[in-house]
């Protein structure tokens, strides 16, 4: 640990030094002034000061004081435009040049006029979704195309390009590997992904950042990468809000409702959110086995409440200095009941039947404060952030059956979650940024297992893992060029005690230093071609579910359980992407190719525990050097003024390792996916959307899945001066949308699942506040006013 202080001690300074040397060899100048409301002739504070080069790059910038008066300095020689603006406000922009005759410019007293209208929305929502590939990510801008299409965040993450969602159990993929973060506004959350993504509402959401070669700043956990949920921030003055309401219904009515209220005013801004969804479901399939010539019965059904809340504080101490924190609260009660049905066709052994119920209530609290002082350059600042949450689970499983000895299994969960962050930013010069950074974690979890079964065992599960990181980042740019490269140190300590009754108690630690390094190198050709190289190491570690040796979950031929002896898998990666800005459009497309070693992936064995050699153990285990590669591409194009499209097409190949019995399986496996989506604007008020998604087969350890389409369509009408919309779609319109697959490991069989694809659906927006903000209104009240941070998460 004090190597990798020193180390970071050492980019500080180095930071300070290449500051110190760049402002020698540069000439400055200083711009100051006065901002007055041209109706009261009352000073303006806290108005917002642009300083922008002829090629309208922003090269600095300030606010004013409390007296509206304004000093930007350590402004580069040459022509500078100038924009005073402030919301509610018409911007005032003047032009003026700096050089060694004229370095101190004095703009003497700006009166801004006030706006005819106040801002009516309290978020501006494209009509369309946009993509667009930046240095090291892909940002999709989800448009009311988008929004109209699901409730939830889980419903639309399908219609984006290397997405997918599993629709029986919410598992989120991206370029069809699982080992992916999920990320709320940048931060983690202890809540499980497929339950969040089911709480957000689909139109809070403001953008999704598909992060598949993250740089060093980021955590290198998940090996294909990082989803970061963008939710829209309120940006009016005085009180605002919006409402959501929607349900949902094929077989069983879905409901689901929101209500994210937001007060700005003076040094205090302060926001609240409520989501909730509520409902039950049903799944049902079976599988067939050639074997034995049996027949397997599955009918599952779910009763869930969920209920989300958000309470927050931003206090803008001065101009410089900003405190936030809020908290997350989050509860949720899940009820599942369904049957198991084994059918023997071919001789007399009596037929099987498990019945069971569960409960499943779980709540999460989330605690997050943060502080951020900019210093006087632009873009100079330094982030304190500490993040601390509670997550615990209680579930109650009780198992009936016609033959056998009924039993009840008791599971409780507790973690502990513990993030502090510190990132210090400096721009050395116009052209050279230089990112530093360190951050603490520790992660701990308590799971009991208790049991009425004879043949299973009371057991306990232990796990606390720590992870100190150091990361530096430098880029540089050029006219046409721009790199950055970065490097990011972790220190990973894991200690883990597993007790069950008849045996003695197991320990597992393990304990590693690893280097995790990034480079990006884009090129830009023109205005309309760029192209971008990039590199990075990453590590995915176990998770929980993966490395806990109590039971997960079972049915009467199978069995999950985790293994505490997994180690970590590294991947490192290569991308290369272009992107095209086409007349009517854009299109980005890319290919990658990664190597893992110690790849985690799925064993599937006979149940040791069962004397009948019928039933299956899944777990998971570590296998040799594994690789896959892909094509992407992906593309925003409007034909004409009403019609507009969004499509995406990926492609990859892969290799599957894992252990099957005792034979080794190592599979070579490609994957075609598509989707489409159509918007069509019909008038001012009214558009209609249609959208398709095909899902190519895809070869697993176990078996083969088919392919799967979907076809949904959908409508929106805006009314009440664009503050309330109402939508209509219907979802799996053919009713194509199931999950089918044939078996050869380590029994021949094939098999079906469905759930309620075939559904529709209508939701309800509204949103309300806003007004104008004048100068007189603002004596009465703190000096200080900036932009709302609310959301879900």
């Amino acid at each position: 640990m004090k190597k990798l202080i020193t180390v970071f001690l050492l980019l500080l300074a180095i930071s300070v030094q290449g500051q110190t040397s760049t402002k020698a060899l540069l000439k400055f100048g200083t711009i100051t002034g006065k901002v007055i409301d041209a109706t009261l002739n009352e000073p303006l504070p806290y108005v917002t000061i642009v300083i922008k080069d002829n090629t309208d790059k922003v090269i600095n910038g300030s606010i004013t004081d409390d007296n509206g008066d304004f000093k930007v300095k350590d402004i580069p020689e040459g022509k500078i435009i100038i924009n005073i603006q402030f919301i509610g406000y018409k911007t005032v922009t003047k032009e003026v040049t700096i050089d060694s005759n004229n370095s101190k410019i004095d703009l003497g007293t700006i009166a801004l006029e006030e706006e005819a209208t106040g801002l009516d929305e309290v978020t501006v929502v494209a009509e369309v979704s946009t993509i667009q590939q930046k240095v090291d990510r892909k940002v999709i801008t989800i448009g009311k195309d988008l929004a109209t299409t699901g409730a939830t965040a889980s419903e639309i993450m399908n219609n984006l390009p290397s997405v997918s969602v599993d629709s029986q159990n919410g598992n989120i993929s991206l370029r069809g590997n699982e080992n992916v973060r999920v990320l709320v506004d940048g931060k983690p959350t202890n809540v499980p992904a497929a339950q969040l993504l089911k709480q957000i509402p689909s139109s809070s959401i403001k953008s999704v950042e598909l992060i598949t070669n993250p740089s060093a700043k980021y955590n290198p956990e998940g090996m294909s990468g990082i989803i970061n949920i963008i939710l829209h921030k309120n940006t009016k003055l005085g009180f605002n809000g919006s409402i959501d309401l929607g349900l949902r219904k094929e077989i069983n009515a879905n409901f689901n409702s929101a209500i994210d209220l937001n007060y700005r005013n003076g040094k205090f801004n302060v926001y609240g959110n409520y989501g909730n969804n509520i409902g039950k479901s049903d799944n049902y399939g079976q599988i067939e086995r050639f074997d034995d010539n049996t027949q397997q019965l599955f009918d599952f059904n779910n009763n869930n409440k969920s209920h989300l809340y958000k309470i927050g504080v931003d206090y803008y101490i001065n101009d410089r200095n900003t405190f936030s924190i809020y908290t997350n609260q989050n509860i949720y009660d899940g009820k599942g009941s369904g049957s198991t049905d084994i059918l023997f066709l071919d001789h007399d052994a009596p037929n099987f039947r498990q019945v069971f119920d569960n409960t499943n209530d779980n709540n999460t609290s989330s605690y997050n404060t943060s502080f951020k002082h900019d210093f006087e350059k632009e873009g100079h600042n330094i982030v304190l952030e500490a993040d601390y949450s509670l997550f615990n689970s209680d579930e109650i499983a009780n198992f009936r059956f016609n033959n056998a000895p009924n039993y009840i299994d008791l599971v409780e969960n507790d973690r502990k979650n513990v993030i502090v962050n510190l990132d210090y930013t400096n721009p050395l010069s116009e052209s050279v940024k230089l990112e530093v950074g360190a951050e603490y974690r520790v992660n701990s979890s308590d799971n009991i297992y208790d049991t009425t079964n004879a043949n299973l065992f009371d057991s306990s599960y232990e796990y606390d893992r720590s992870i100190y990181s150091f990361y530096a980042t430098y880029g540089k740019t050029y006219e046409k060029w721009s790199y950055q490269v970065g490097a990011r140190l972790e220190q990973y300590e894991v200690e883990a005690n597993f007790a069950q009754d008849t045996q003695e108690n197991a320990k597992f630690t393990d304990e590693q230093l690893s280097i995790y390094p990034s480079a990006f190198v884009t090129y830009n050709a023109s205005e309309k071609n760029t192209y971008q190289l990039s590199f990075s190491r990453r590590v995915d570690r176990p998770g929980l579910g993966q490395i806990n040796p109590i039971r997960e979950w079972s049915t009467p031929r199978i069995t999950s359980v985790g293994n505490p002896e997994l180690k970590q898998q590294f991947t490192n990666s290569i991308e290369f992407n272009y992107t095209r800005q086409l007349e009517k459009g854009s299109l980005t497309a890319g290919t990658f190719y990664r190597i893992i070693n110690d790849e985690i992936n799925r064993s599937v064995s006979i149940d040791p525990e069962d004397p009948s050699g019928d039933n299956i153990l899944l777990s998971y285990d570590n296998f040799d050097k594994n690789s896959a590669y892909g094509f992407e591409a992906s593309s925003n194009y409007k034909p004409v003024k009403w019609w507009n499209i969004n499509a995406s097409a990926e492609y990859y190949f892969k290799n599957v390792k894992g252990v099957v019995e005792t034979e080794n399986v190592d599979i070579n496996n490609s994957n075609f996916n598509f989707r489409m989506n159509n918007n069509f604007k019909v008038t001012k008020k009214l558009s209609l959307s249609l959208f398709g998604m095909y899902r190519g087969e895809d070869e697993g350890l176990q078996f083969i899945r088919k392919p799967m389409v979907l076809v949904n369509t959908g409508l929106r009408y805006t009314f009440l001066d664009n503050k309330a919309t109402f939508s209509f779609s219907y979802n799996d319109i053919f009713d194509t949308m199931k999950f089918e697959f044939d078996q050869n490991r380590p029994y021949p069989s094939s098999g079906e699942f469905n759930w309620e694809s075939n559904a529709w659906r209508i939701g309800l927006n509204y949103r309300f506040g806003g007004g104008k903000y004048r100068a007189l209104q603002r004596k009465r009240r703190d000096n200080n006013e900036k932009s709302g941070s609310g959301g879900f998460i």
